[in-house]
This record gives structure tokens, sequence and C-alpha cells, in this order.
């Protein structure tokens, strides 16, 4: 009985490591070209359907707009290459978290994880199915805003079938994955390809005078920087792809070095797309960008662009619940959440416990949300993060001098990336001051509380209550957990 137990477990095990973020499905002999591709399919996303009118209502003009879809992709690569060296130089596993660990200590890789688990992953996948929704929607509601409860229910079902999906299957959520990241280049494609039709064909009166009318504040610029970077969200977890990498200290930088600019070419080329069909007021005005331009550039197939949206959407929402396991895996282990995240289904063999967990969290983000302000909570705790873990590259040039750097940066580019995101960070809060910032702020903080009571003193009552919690949800979803901890 114990055997059977014991093999169990294991194969459970085997099953969790091959749904996390670090290993999932990527052979041990990935070239270059396989590096650029893993880098564009995880970056095109949800953002550059929904990002454009934000960035626009900041900036205010098509010029500047352009150029801060460029400068995201800058600043991307730059921050990208700043954890391609953290990557290579301290190789343990659970993003953000061991560089934090190593470079100031447990108290701000615990706020690091905390933030993570119940801020930014299960935000940025409300904001994914809130795109999906109302992408869904617009097609019937055409000239009018769809109904919020509709949007927000269709939102809080898409989460539902996504979390059912993966929590039921790795091989049925990893197809879905495939299929519609498939979808996603197809409809990325066809905007580009139909707006470089349009300016060849003289369609360029939307750029003239392309400054006039521009919003100079650093709080807009900030706020037009948190929407455009929330459409390159998935540069910093490129360094997982080290360990697949054949050459790693050399195709890695290549490989982002090519990847990310080419997103930002799409992306510069989508938006030029746009222009070249609406005017600034229109694509304001526009309840979802790609719908309207769709409709004046591809009737009578303009159902396409909805339906390859949704798709597009869907697929990032699916991708985010997918790779959601392994931060919670390295909180259990170290003891800094339930252990009960941390298992894995004994039928389904899936972390079926993380992906509820994301699932609720993110339809509770849902009801009082709408998509900026969500971009804008997310952007403030993600950016505040990554800002700290460059830092923690500068700090460790000096008192980690011992710690082998395959690959080293020059130290300009982490200063210009920690720099960046102090301000990022400082200047909506300074000059549009708004509630999100300062719920998202008292939440941050409320886990040094919890790493008192359950990680550094580990109060007895504490234990009392925490594992009957994890005994009776353990008998209830049929979980386990892994044999050993995930390295």
């Amino acid at each position: 009985m114990e055997e059977t137990s014991l093999r169990k477990r294991r194969e459970d095990q085997k099953s969790t490591q091959s749904n996390e973020p670090k290993t999932t499905s990527l052979q041990k002999e990935v070239g270059l070209l396989s590096g650029i591709c893993i880098i564009v399919g995880t970056i095109i996303g949800s953002g550059i359907f929904i990002s454009p009118k934000a960035v626009l209502s900041n900036t205010g003009a098509v010029g500047p707009c352009l150029i801060i879809w460029a400068a995201c992709g800058i600043l991307a690569t730059l921050g990208a290459l700043c954890f391609a060296e953290l990557g290579t130089m301290i190789t343990k596993s659970g993003g953000e978290y061991p560089y934090l660990m190593e470079a100031f200590g447990p108290i701000p890789a615990y706020l690091f994880s905390w933030t993570s688990l119940f801020i930014i992953k299960p935000s940025s996948f409300a904001i994914i199915c809130l795109s999906f929704s109302e992408y869904a929607t617009a097609p019937f509601y055409a000239g009018c805003k769809p109904p919020e409860v509709v949007v927000k229910c269709l939102a809080a079902a898409a989460i539902l079938l996504i979390t059912m999906v993966n929590s039921l299957s790795v091989r049925l959520g990893s197809y879905v994955q495939n299929v519609f990241t498939a979808a996603k280049l197809v409809i990325v494609a066809i905007i580009i390809i139909s707006g470089l039709v349009l300016l060849a064909q003289g369609n360029t009166k939307n750029f003239e005078n392309s400054f006039e009318g521009t919003k100079l504040s650093v709080g807009a610029i900030s706020l037009a920087f948190y929407n455009g970077l929330w459409a390159y969200d998935g540069w910093n977890q490129l360094n997982y792809i080290t360990e697949e990498l054949r050459n790693p200290f050399r195709n890695l930088p290549q490989a982002i070095i090519i990847g990310i600019p080419l997103v930002t070419g799409c992306y510069i080329l989508m938006n030029v797309s746009y222009f070249a069909v609406m005017t600034t007021t229109e694509l304001l005005q526009s309840q979802a960008v790609a719908v309207t331009y769709g409709d004046r550039v591809l009737y009578p197939a303009s159902w396409v662009v909805p339906l390859f949206v949704a798709f597009s959407t869907i697929g990032a929402a699916n991708g985010s619940c997918f790779t959601a396991g392994r931060l919670v895996y390295v909180a259990g282990r170290e003891g800094h959440m339930l252990k009960v995240l941390s298992y894995i289904s004994v039928k389904r063999l899936t972390p079926a416990p993380a992906i509820i967990f994301y699932g609720i969290i993110a339809t509770i983000y849902i009801i009082p949300g709408d998509i900026n302000s969500l971009v804008n909570y997310f952007s403030f705790a993600a950016w505040l993060f990554y800002g700290l873990t460059i830092l923690g590259l500068i700090i460790m040039r000096f008192t980690r001098k011992d710690l082998e750097r395959p690959i080293k940066v020059p130290i300009f580019i982490p200063v210009l990336v920690t720099l960046v995101s102090v301000v990022l960070v400082l200047a909506p809060i300074i000059s549009e001051p708004a509630w999100e910032y300062l719920y998202c702020a008292i939440f941050m903080l409320s886990g040094i509380i919890f790493y008192y009571l359950f990680v550094h003193y580990k109060f007895g009552w504490a234990q009392k209550i925490s594992k009957p919690i994890t005994m009776h949800l353990q008998m209830l979803m049929e979980v386990v957990p892994p044999e050993e901890a995930p390295e």
C-alpha cells in the first residue's frame, strides 16, 4: 500500500513538473529560431487589441502614441537582457523570488510571492478575460457599448471554462493553447497586411500633423507606458527557456534582441494599420478597435476579426492559467502559502488547487473592476517588483562578485531600467492619484503581517487553523503533495 502511494505521488510530481512554465513541453534542443518563436508567441496576446485605445487617450496624438509603442519595446528588451543575466547567474525556479531572496533577504521575496499570487497573476487573468468578453460581445451590440453586466458575466464564464479545462486535463489545456496560438498569429498577419495595402493606396491622411494635440504630463505618459507595457508583458519570463536552449549564453541574448524588436515591429505596424482607417477621435470612440477596423476594411468578411481576436485573447488567458503553477509550488515548498495550493490531483494529474485558486481570485477582480483600472493596478504592482529585482542585480554586482555571470550586461542598462521603473511607479500616483494604487499598496504591505504570523514565528494557533483546512480541502479535491519539492 505504501509503495503504491509513493508510486502514485511520484507520477503526480512528474505531472506537476511537466506543467511548470520553466519546463513546459520544451525540449533540450531549442535553437535560436525556436527561442525567437517562443518569445513572440509568449508576448503577443490580448494586449495589442485592448491597449491602443488607452495609449492614445493618454498621449493625445498619433506621433507620440507610436513613439510610446516603440519605447515600450526598447524598455522590454533592456529589462529582458537584465533578467537573462539574473537567470543564468541564479539558476533557481520561481521567477523574481530567488533573485529578491539573494539580493534583499526573505521579506521582499515573500512580498513578491504574496503580491504575485493575489494581485499580479489573477489581475492579469481577469484583464485578458474581460478583453475577450468585450470583443466577443461587440458584434452583437453594433454602434453601442455592450451592457457591463453582459461583459462581466461572459468574462466570469470564460474564467470558469478555462479553469475547468486546465484542472481536468493537462493535455487538453496544451491542445487548446496550440490552436489559439495559431489563431493569434493569423489575426495579427491579417491586420498588418491589410494595413500595409491601405497605406500603399495612399491612406495617409491621419498621419499628417501627427503631433497636434499631444499631452506632455509625466502622469499621462506613465499611464500610456502602463498600457503599452501590458501588451509586452511576458518579457520577464524569457530567462525560463535558458535550460532548454542550445548554447544559451549566445542564443538567449540573441533571441531577446531579435524576438522583442520583432514583436515591437508587429505592434507598431498594427497601430499604423488602425490609424490608416480611423482618426484619433474614431479610435477613441470605438468600443473594440480591431472590430471597427474589420468592419471598415474586411466587410463582408468582417466577422473574422472579432472571432480571431476572441480566440487570441482566450488563448492568452488559457496560457496564463496553464503556467500559473510554478510560483505556487515554490511558495508552498517554502511554507509561504497553504500547503494544499502546491498539491496535485490524484486522478487528473493536474495542479488543480492552484488553478482553482487563480480562477476564484480573478473572478473577484472582475466584479468591481474595468480593464483600464485593472491594468493600472497590475502595472503598479508588477513594475514595483521589476524595478526592485533589477536594483538587486545592480547591488549584487558589488555584494556578490563571486557569482559566475555567463551573461553580463553593461551596468548602465540595469541602472536605466531601475530609474524608469521608479518613474513608472511614482509618476501616476503623484500626478493622477487613484484608489487602485492605494488598495494595491495596502494589500502588498499586509503581506508582512502574514509573513510574521505564518512564516517567521509560525504561531501554534496559526498552524492549528491551517492544518484542518488543508486536510479537508485535500479530501474534497482528492489531491496529494508531490514527493519532492520541484528544483
